[in-house]
C-alpha cells in the first residue's frame, strides 16, 4: 500500500482544504488508501479528529471522480440526532464545493412520502439507523436499491456492536453484501478498547485480517475537574442537585454547556432545578428520548444556531453530535464508565487540538470516588472492555422475516449468509431450521393457530427448500412492528388541541389521577384525563412530580469498580480527597474494615431493633438486586426472619429480626444452581424478558393498521402465551431467548457468578456494635426504593446525617 497525500485528492476537495488553510489528517488519508485498495476499515480516533470526514472521504472522492444516480454510500448511526447532525455537516462542504451529491436521512422521524420517494429515487448518500435499514431490506425493490451500493459506514460502532441492535445491523450488512458483493464496510469510534474484536465483528465471515485498522493521532488532554459542594459531599443521593447554583454559574461562564444526566427522570429534575436557579435569564433546554420529535428537533436546531446557553440531556446526545459552540460539559452524578465519560467529554470543544472541558458532579461520597476513578481512567486511556456474545435468536427471527418480505429465499443460501454475520458465525444448522419452523408455525404449542403461520415452504426443481411469506398481510404486519428497541408500555402526553409533547411509561401514568401534576418537557403539567393511549394535560404553575422510568439505571463498569476498591485499600490516596471524604474512609478503617481488592466485606450490626447485614461487592445494581433477593430467601429458610433489602452500585443491605452470625452459607455458589433458576423462572423478570423477545421475534404485535395496542394489551397477550409455552413447550425458542436475556441484561449473572465463586476464599466478616460509616449511603435507601431516581428530598438528607452521626460517633 502506497502512502496517500493531499495531492491525491480530486481538485474540488484539494481546493476546499486549501481555501481553509487545512490539510487532510494522516488517518483520513489512510482511510482513503484503504478504500482504494478495496479493504474494509476500522478507524479508532479521538473525538474531534475528523472521523466523519475520514469515513466519507473515499465516498466523496469516488462520487467526484465518477458521478452516478444510485445509492452509493449508506451511513448507519445509533442515534437519529447523530444522523441529522452528520447530514448538516456534510451538506455544508458539499455546497461549498458545488458538488451534485444528494445527502438525506431516513429514520423513524422521516415523513412517509419522503421514504417512498427515497426508494424510487435514492440519494447518493443515505443516513439511517439499524432499524430503518432493516425495514428498507424488507421491501421487494431492495435488491435494485442496494445493487450498486459501494460503502456502508457504521458510526460509533461501540454503541451497538455488542448488543441486539448490533446483531440486527450485522445481519443487515450480510444481506447487503449478498445484494452488492463488492460492498466495502467502514466503522468509526473514539472508544474502542479491543480493535481486533471490533474488526472481526465488522468483517464478512468474521475475518479480521480483511480489515485495515487505522489509529488516529492523539488529541489535546481533556481538562476534567470534580465539583465539590460549598459545605460537605453528601452521604447519599444520586442527582447532584445540591450543586444547582454552582452549575448555573458554570453555564453563565461559558458559551454553551451540555449538562448530561444518566436517566430521563433525572434530566427532568435537573432541568427544573436549573430553571428555578436561572430565573429565566439564560436560554436553557432539555433533550431526551421520550420527548416528541418536534420538541427534539426544535432543541437540536436551536443548539446548531448557537441560541442555547445550556442543554440538559441524556444519552440521546452523547454520541458524536458536533455542537460547535459547546465549550463545557457537566456530568450530573457519576458517569458509570470511563468510555461513556470520554464520549460525553468529547462534545466539548469538538476539535483535536483544543482540550475538552468537563466537570463531574458526584451525587454522594461513593460517587465522588467513582468520579475520581473515571477521571484517572480517562487520563490513562483505560477504556471499558466490551464483551462480544452470540447473536440473539429473536433478532434472527425478525431478520429472516424481513428477508422473506422482500423475496422468497433458499434455505441453504440464507444459512450461509447468516453465518457470514459475526454474531451468528457458529449457528448450528439445526438451530437455523428451528428458527424457520418457529416463524412458519409459532412452535409446537401454537401451530394450530393461523396467525402464527407467517412463512411457508416449497421445494424447487433442484430439490432446494424455498421459503416465502405465507400471506401478504404478514408483510404489512412485519413493517408495522419491526424494531429492536422495546420500550416499556407508553402513553402519549398531549395538550387538549392534540399537540404531542412526548411519551411517559404506562406504569407511571397509572399512578396519576385528574388534577395531579408532573414535570415533563421542561414544564409542570396538570393531568386532565387518560383515554386509551393518550394522557391529556394542560400547563400548570403548581409543584409537580418527576416521571419515573423502568430499567433506566446504567451499570457500573468493572474497571471503575476495581479502581474504587483500589482507593479504599490505599490510604496514601486519601490526602488528595476532600476532608470529609478522607475522614469518612479513615473512621471506617478504625471502626470496621476497608475491603482490599478482591475481598468481599460483610458487615453485620444492630440498629433500631433490626439486624443488618451489608455486603460490599461493587458489582453493580443489577447483580446486587438479584443477590439481595436470593440471600433474603436463604435467610428466610434459615429462620433469620428477613424483612427486606436495598441495593446500590457498591453494596446491598439486608435487614431482619434475627442476627446473621455466619454469612458464609448465605453466599455459597450453589445458590445459582437451584434457587437462582427457580427465582428467575417464577419472577416478573422472565415474563418481562419474554415480552421483549416476543415483540422482537414477531410473535406479538405492538401495532395494527391505524391503531397501537396499549401496554396492558401487549402485556396480557405475552403473559398468556408465556403461560401456555411454560406448560406445553418449555423448550420453545423464545423462552430460551428470554432466559438468556434475563440472565444477562436483567440480572448481570456473569458478575453475580464471579462474586459467588470468590466469596468463600475472600470473605471478611466484621461483626460490629453499630452502623459503620461505609454503610450509611445504602441504609438511607430503606423505604425509598420506589422514589424516582435522582430525587433527593430533605427527609433523606436528614436521615443520612442522623445515621452518619451514629456511624462517626467519637470522631
Amino acid at each position: 500500500m502506497t502512502d496517500a497525500s493531499a495531492s491525491s485528492l480530486p481538485a474540488p476537495l484539494a481546493r476546499w482544504f486549501a481555501d481553509r488553510g487545512w490539510a487532510p489528517r494522516q488517518h483520513q488519508l489512510a482511510m482513503l488508501e484503504a478504500a482504494r485498495a478495496g479493504r474494509h476499515a476500522l478507524l479508532v480516533a479521538p473525538t474531534g479528529a475528523g472521523k466523519t470526514m475520514a469515513g466519507f472521504l473515499a465516498s466523496l472522492v469516488e462520487l467526484i471522480d465518477k458521478p452516478g444516480d444510485g445509492l452509493h454510500t449508506l451511513y448507519v448511526s445509533p442515534l437519529k440526532a447523530l444522523a441529522v447532525d452528520v447530514q448538516r455537516n456534510l451538506l455544508g462542504p458539499i455546497a461549498e464545493m458545488d458538488l451534485d451529491i444528494r445527502v438525506e436521512t431516513r429514520t423513524g422521524d422521516t415523513p412517509h412520502n419522503r421514504k417512498v420517494r427515497q426508494r424510487q429515487r435514492p440519494p447518493h448518500m443515505l443516513l439511517t439507523t439499524p432499524e430503518s435499514l432493516s425495514l428498507l431490506i424488507s421491501y421487494a425493490d431492495s435488491a435494485n436499491l442496494f445493487a450498486d451500493l459501494k460503502t456502508v459506514i457504521v458510526d460509533e460502532v461501540h454503541a451497538f456492536a455488542t448488543q441486539k441492535r448490533g446483531d440486527l445491523l450485522s445481519l443487515s450488512m450480510a444481506r447487503l453484501q449478498t445484494l452488492a458483493p463488492g460492498l466495502r464496510r467502514v466503522a468509526l469510534s473514539a472508544t474502542v478498547a479491543d480493535s481486533q474484536g471490533y474488526a472481526r465483528w465488522l468483517a464478512p465471515d468474521a475475518d479480521a485480517d480483511s480489515v485495515t485498522i487505522v489509529t488516529g493521532e492523539a488529541g489535546a488532554e481533556a481538562e476534567i475537574e470534580i465539583l465539590l459542594p460549598e459545605d460537605r459531599v453528601p452521604w447519599s443521593g444520586h442527582s447532584g442537585s445540591y450543586a444547582t447554583e454552582q452549575v448555573m454559574e458554570i453555564i453563565a461562564a461559558h458559551k454553551t454547556t451540555l449538562v448530561f444526566c444518566n436517566t430521563r427522570g433525572l434530566a427532568e429534575l435537573i432541568f427544573q432545578d436549573l430553571w428555578k436557579a436561572n430565573g429565566g435569564e439564560l436560554p436553557i433546554g432539555i433533550h431526551h428520548g421520550s420527548l416528541s420529535r418536534e420538541a427534539r428537533r426544535k432543541v437540536e436546531a436551536a443548539m446548531a444556531r448557537g441560541e442555547l446557553r445550556g442543554l440538559v440531556a441524556t444519552a440521546s446526545l452523547d454520541l458524536g453530535v458536533d455542537w460547535g459552540d459547546v465549550d463545557c460539559v457537566v456530568q450530573m452524578g457519576a458517569p458509570k464508565g470511563a468510555s461513556r465519560l470520554l464520549q460525553r467529554i468529547g462534545r466539548s470543544n469538538h476539535r483535536l487540538d483544543e482540550p475538552s472541558k468537563a466537570i463531574l458532579v458526584p451525587g454522594n461520597r461513593f460517587e465522588y470516588l467513582e468520579a475520581r476513578a473515571a477521571l484517572d481512567a480517562v487520563a490513562e486511556r483505560e477504556l471499558d472492555l466490551d464483551i462480544f456474545r452470540l447473536g440473539s435468536l429473536d433478532v434472527l427471527a425478525q431478520h429472516l422475516m424481513a428477508c422473506a418480505c422482500a423475496a422468497p429465499f433458499e434455505e441453504a443460501a440464507m444459512l450461509a449468509e447468516v453465518r457470514s454475520a459475526a454474531p451468528y458465525r457458529d449457528l448450528p444448522s439445526a438451530e437455523f431450521s428451528r428458527e424457520l419452523d418457529y416463524i412458519a408455525s409459532g412452535g409446537y404449542a401454537l401451530r394450530a393457530y393461523d396467525r402464527y403461520k407467517r412463512l411457508a415452504s416449497d421445494v424447487d426443481a433442484d430439490g432446494q427448500t424455498i421459503w416465502r411469506v405465507s400471506h401478504p398481510k404478514f408483510e404489512k404486519q412485519h413493517r408495522l412492528n419491526a424494531g429492536i428497541i422495546v420500550d416499556a408500555p407508553i402513553l402519549d402526553v398531549r395538550f387538549k388541541n392534540g399537540r404531542k409533547l412526548g411519551t411517559v411509561e404506562e406504569y407511571f401514568a397509572a399512578t396519576l389521577s385528574p388534577g395531579d401534576t408532573f414535570f415533563f418537557a421542561g414544564m409542570s403539567l396538570e393531568v386532565l384525563g387518560i383515554k386509551d393511549t393518550d394522557l391529556t394535560v394542560r400547563a400548570s404553575s403548581r409543584p409537580a412530580r418527576i416521571p419515573t422510568y423502568v430499567g433506566a439505571r446504567l451499570p457500573l463498569t468493572t474497571h471503575l469498580a476495581d479502581r474504587v476498591r483500589g482507593f479504599l485499600a490505599n490510604p496514601a490516596e486519601w490526602a488528595a480527597f476532600p476532608e470529609d471524604v478522607e475522614e469518612w474512609l479513615r473512621v471506617q478503617s478504625e471502626k470496621s474494615v476497608l475491603p482490599k481488592p478482591g475481598e468481599l466485606l460483610i458487615e453485620t450490626f444492630p440498629h433500631e431493633d433490626r439486624q443488618f447485614m451489608v455486603a460490599y461487592s461493587f458489582e453493580g445494581w443489577n447483580a446486587h438486586q438479584s443477590l439481595g433477593m436470593l440471600v433474603t430467601r436463604r435467610m428466610e429458610t434459615a429462620g433469620l426472619k428477613p424483612i427486606g433489602f436495598v441495593a446500590n452500585d457498591y453494596s446491598f443491605a439486608t435487614y431482619s429480626l434475627e442476627r446473621v452470625r455466619d454469612p458464609a452459607p448465605l453466599f455459597s455458589p450453589d445458590i445459582l444452581e437451584d434457587e437462582f433458576v427457580d427465582w428467575v423462572q417464577n419472577s416478573h423478570l422472565l415474563k418481562r424478558a419474554f415480552r421483549e423477545v416476543a415483540v422482537i421475534g414477531g410473535l406479538v404485535e405492538r401495532q395494527h393498521p391505524g391503531k397501537r395496542k396499549t401496554g396492558k394489551q401487549v402485556t396480557f397477550s405475552t403473559d398468556l402465551i408465556y403461560d401456555v409455552l411454560r406448560r406445553y413447550e418449555p423448550d420453545h425458542l423464545l423462552l430460551e431467548a428470554a432466559w438468556a436475556d434475563a440472565r444477562t441484561k436483567l440480572t448481570d449473572v456473569g458478575r453475580l457468578a464471579g462474586l459467588l465463586d470468590r466469596a468463600a476464599d475472600t470473605m471478611v466478616h466484621a461483626d460490629l456494635p453499630r452502623v459503620s460509616p461505609l454503610a450509611v449511603p445504602v441504609l438511607v435507601l430503606i423505604g425509598r426504593e420506589h422514589v424516582a431516581q435522582g430525587t433527593v428530598d430533605d427527609a433523606l438528607l436528614i436521615e443520612a446525617e442522623a445515621l452518619a452521626e451514629i456511624a462517626m460517633e467519637g470522631v
